[in-house]
């Protein structure tokens, strides 16, 4: 008997771990190696700022963003044997980063670097001398600069966008270069806390696309500990084809950070419709989290509420599965039980349960006011004074494409053009055309295209039209561009001694279309200027190749509409 009991106690032990266990599963669609890569840094313990596939402005997060206790200089490791296959210099992004390809079909990419090795220094010297440019993006060879485990390939910075110092760490697969979640390798973050879930949201779908238009109701939401509920407890009464939606974060155990979840269920009565799960993305995708996100929310609110459903024309990885893109008919007059299930990479788990009374709905939809774009089509739209063409592909729901256009502004060579409105997100970008009312003459070539909330888009004169492409819809006009960018010199000046100085540093401006090419030179020789992210200054660091003496300095910088200005002054050393 005694022995039966045992029987019985260890099957209801067994099920009971595997329920456990099916609750805490992973979503992914593959195993990946294990015990293979160390960690970039020897800081403990290990913690990060940012989360894999955390939600950022226009894009997912590709990577960790490991913390340095907000200060730079820490040594930086390889991962595991490999070679340097990369080297990238940006004003902007990573700033400094390095690329390590490793045997087992992964490379490994390290940003905001203050320091590069010696020996990789040395070739990213060269490349900028060689093509006379700061910026730098270059491939190497497997037996140019190899590496072991453990060995020290760079320092730690806060070099390029950065909003504080730490190293920005990816794994990708070599061949496709999709992003995929390294804490999926085993470099986990010490997380014994759930997801945090803030409030929900409820599409009115019923067969129209989705836009600012659709009908929403936002609902706040209470609870702690993985088990959230209705702030004002209640049954929902809905009918026709919804939507839902999540507000929720995430915390680890090391930080206070805010980060991403990892992945996120919709259930219909027990049964999944709809899941999300950041385990790997391409490059090419990632603005996709404006089909992800309620885009029109954002915009107005900046309130960051997940959708789950899918829209028709966004292709991203990050959606392993869903019933009918996750958009639930509620008809059938029954009561049914609706359940957010959202976790973290490392199973910590949060629910949200909602009870929901279905009703028939005869839906309609709604009428179209202006001209229907297709997502998957191309679509086009004309008058006399603007064109627009949107290729497949570049939006995430079919639309009411709407255009008006009023008075010619002040400074303005064209009316404005109000092509649709801001709260439509496009994935790349779309053609526009606007033609001049005011003949350029001589200044066809200075011609630009402006949006009245983002400046200049650029822009060309072509067969009587000033052409451009552009990413987001909005308000534009034509102005002309013919003033040069302003140099402000901050250390130097004609006739300067500057024996003492490390640097000579410059603030530069422009007015209208953008800064293009800026250029230095000493005594006819070009040499290295240096733009930083942060402060915007450039500047030029003196190196043991300038003698004592005269010598004479000169910076030129170009517009994008090849305005020139020039500094020059003479300077001792």
């Amino acid at each position: 008997m005694v022995k039966k009991r045992s029987i019985i106690t260890c099957i209801l032990s067994l099920g009971i771990y595997t329920q456990l266990l099916a609750q805490t599963a992973t979503i992914q669609s593959r195993q990946y190696p294990q015990n293979y890569f160390r960690y970039p840094l020897d800081l403990l313990p290990h913690t990060t700022a940012g989360s894999f596939g955390e939600l950022r402005p226009a894009h997912f997060h590709s990577g960790l963003d490991f913390k340095t206790n907000q200060r730079t200089g820490y040594p930086v490791y390889a991962v595991n044997d490999g070679y340097i296959s990369r080297v990238r210099v940006q004003f902007g992004g990573f700033g400094r980063a390095i690329y390590i390809t490793h045997p087992n079909g992964y490379t490994t990419v390290y940003g905001h670097l203050s320091a590069f090795t010696p020996a990789v220094a040395a070739l990213v010297k060269q490349y900028q001398y060689e093509h006379q440019t700061f910026e730098a993006d270059f491939k190497l060879q497997p037996t140019q600069v190899p590496v072991c485990k453990d060995e020290v390939v760079a320092i730690s910075g806060n070099a390029g966008a950065s909003a504080g110092p730490h190293v920005h760490f990816e794994i990708r697969d070599t061949q496709t270069e999709e992003t995929i979640n390294p804490q999926l390798f085993g470099l986990t973050i010490p997380d014994q806390v759930p997801p945090t879930i803030t409030s929900i949201g409820i599409y009115h779908l019923n067969g129209n696309p989705f836009s600012e238009k659709t009908p929403r109701d936002f609902m706040g939401v209470t609870g702690a500990a993985g088990n959230y509920h209705l702030t004002k407890p209640q049954v929902l009464y809905l009918s026709g084809n919804i939507g839902f939606g999540i507000n929720t974060t995430d915390m680890n155990s090391t930080s206070a950070n805010h980060n991403g979840i990892y992945s996120l269920e919709l259930k219909l009565d027990g049964k999944t419709v709809y899941t999300f799960a950041v385990e790997r993305f391409a490059f090419d995708q990632t603005h996709a989290i404006n089909a992800y996100i309620d885009f029109p929310a954002f915009e107005q609110s900046h309130r960051w509420m997940q959708k789950c459903f899918i829209m028709p024309g966004s292709h991203i990885s990050l959606y392993p599965q869903s019933i009918n893109r996750g958009i639930i008919t509620f008809n059938d007059n029954a009561l049914h039980d609706i359940e957010y299930v959202v976790k973290d990479v490392a199973g910590n788990t949060s629910s949200l349960k909602l009870k929901v009374q279905a009703s028939p709905f005869n839906a309609s939809a709604n009428k179209i006011a202006g001209t229907l774009f297709h997502y998957d089509k191309k679509s086009e739209f004309s008058t006399d004074k603007v064109k627009v063409t949107v290729m497949p592909g570049n939006l995430y729901d079919d639309l009411d494409f709407i255009y008006s256009n009023s008075a010619k502004p002040v400074g303005g060579y064209s009316s404005i053009h109000h092509i649709h409105n801001r709260l439509t997100p496009i994935h790349e970008n779309y053609d526009l055309w606007i033609k001049p009312e005011v003949d350029l003459g001589k200044y066809a070539d200075k011609a630009v295209i402006v949006s009245t909330t983002m400046g200049c888009v650029g822009g060309y004169y072509q067969d009587g039209w000033v052409k451009t492409q552009t990413s987001t819809f909005g308000d534009y006009f034509i102005k002309i561009d013919t003033i040069p960018p302003v140099i402000h010199a901050l250390n130097i000046k004609n006739g300067s001694s500057m024996k003492l100085a490390h640097s000579i540093n410059f603030r530069m401006s422009d007015n209208l279309s953008g800064i293009k090419s800026y250029t230095g030179t000493i005594d006819n020789k070009w040499v290295l200027m240096e733009l930083d992210y942060k402060t915007k200054i450039l500047s030029y660091t003196f190196s043991g190749d300038i003698a004592p003496g005269k010598h004479t300095f000169k910076l030129t910088l170009a517009d994008n509409k090849n305005n020139f200005t020039d500094f020059t002054a003479d300077f001792y050393r």
